[in-house]
């Protein structure tokens, strides 16, 4: 989808084109089973804005809330000759917690001041931010994040970072358009996924009351030329309606992270270092067995351990989300016998059949909790009944995701012994734990 052009200060589109369309759209109502409500923005008002309803909604029913902002945009006036940019934060950071507060008076406010206007170069940021807010109960959690497509690049960037941290934590995410109403007509409105969130008259009031609080938006700073409104009564009465609109449903994050990390170096990891080489060397000599038939690697990033369990099976499958990754491993393993290399992304793409080693290395925590519980059920189907899993992950937690090794190596084991499994190998260190799981002792 193009961006549009559009400006703030030039006539948009009236509100009352919107009413048919918006009244034709189905209602949606909280999900009972979201105890918490997270609120995303890129700048002081956008949660007011998009979600003030939502916000107070959500707070009177009891749910936990909280409401993150990007930057305390300090660029709202480039020309205003009586609030510098610094003061322009201070004044928008005090009006976000003053509106938040009307909407939902013991809400958690963060304001994470990135540079307003250059959004799009922090994403990751974002995104690591995002995820240790919502955190590793993410089932709970209803996420609500600028549109991905509202038309403003800082608007724009919050939502791919929120669209990534829901596909990373399981969060439920819900997205808000803010300068659609402005800029487009109802043919925009992806209607495909769009719902009507009713508003009863305490949300009404109350949000009124916290767009009243943006003042610096609201109303001029001053007479001064450069202190104009920014938000006149022609965009603010978009919002200013008996429901809220959000988006449900839309389109997959594309969290390419760990594609760009091996495009970016051709050996991300280190896998050369004597820290890595000393890690695999454990790893070998920690597996029960000499040799396996049938073997399935998860997660073979660049090759270099899948060269070393080649030399203990007949065949080993090695798989990896990133086709980066596998061109990389292509290079380092092609005089590697009985190995194939596949691109796959699990567990959507689980390799089904019979394997006596299974390996996961530094890959668990790469993936949503939930679906690290969907990784392990495939693991213990597609395992031999003789056959050992193999774990190997670092200690410590990887920015920008919910999940360390030693939680992933929980979930494993539980499940392994749960199943009547045995834990054949236990190894840990500082930096990195091992374990080798087996059907029988």
């Amino acid at each position: 989808m193009t961006t549009p052009d559009f400006r703030h200060d030039r006539a948009g589109t009236p509100a009352t084109e919107w009413s048919s369309t918006l009244a034709g759209l189905p209602t949606v109502e909280l999900p009972a089973s979201r105890s918490r409500l997270v609120v995303v923005g890129a700048h002081p008002d956008d949660e007011t804005l998009g979600a003030g309803g939502l916000l107070h909604t959500a707070a009177r029913s009891g749910r936990q809330v909280e409401v993150v902002t990007a930057t305390a945009g300090e660029g709202s006036h480039p020309h205003s000759p009586t609030h510098s940019p610094a003061r322009l934060a201070e004044v928008r950071r005090a009006e976000l917690r003053q509106a938040t507060s009307l909407l939902a008076l013991d809400a958690r406010v963060r304001c994470l001041d990135l540079p307003d206007g250059s959004v799009a170069e922090h994403e990751e940021e974002l995104v690591a931010a995002f995820v240790e807010t919502i955190g590793t109960a993410g089932r709970d959690v209803l996420l609500c994040a600028p549109w991905r497509h509202d038309g403003h690049p800082d608007h724009e960037a919050v939502g791919r970072a929120a669209a990534v941290a829901a596909h990373r934590t399981d969060a439920l995410l819900w997205e808000y358009p803010v300068w659609l109403w402005h800029w487009g007509r109802p043919g925009d409105l992806p209607e495909d996924h769009a719902a009507r969130l009713g508003l009863g008259a305490d949300a009404v009031a109350a949000k009124r009351a916290a767009v009243g609080a943006h003042a610096s938006q609201v109303r001029p700073l001053s007479a001064a030329p450069g202190d104009e409104v920014l938000l006149g009564p022609d965009l603010l009465a978009h919002f200013d309606r008996d429901h809220e609109v959000v988006l449900a449903g839309g389109p997959e994050a594309d969290d390419e992270s760990l594609d760009r990390v091996h495009l970016e170096r051709p050996d991300p990891w280190d896998v050369d270092s004597f820290y890595e080489r000393r890690k695999r060397a454990v790893t070998l000599a920690s597996l029960p067995r000499e040799h396996y038939p049938a073997a399935l690697e998860v997660g073979c990033s660049v090759g270099a351990l899948a060269v070393d369990l080649a030399t203990r099976c007949d065949r080993l499958l090695a798989i990896d989300s990133s086709p980066a990754a596998l061109d990389l491993a292509r290079r380092r393993t092609t005089d590697t016998a009985g190995l194939e290399l596949r691109l796959a992304c699990v567990p959507g793409e689980w390799p089904h059949d019979r394997y006596d080693l299974v390996s996961v290395s530094e890959v668990g925590y790469f993936l949503s909790p939930a679906r690290l519980a969907e990784l392990v059920r495939l693991c213990l189907d597609s395992l031999a009944d003789d056959g050992h899993l193999l774990l190997c992950h670092w200690r410590h937690q990887p920015v920008g995701w919910p999940l360390a090794g030693p939680a992933v190596h929980d979930v494993f084991v539980d499940a392994f012994l749960a199943a009547g499994g045995h834990v054949l190998v236990d190894h840990q260190e500082p930096d990195f734990l091992l374990h080798v799981l087996g059907r029988s002792s």
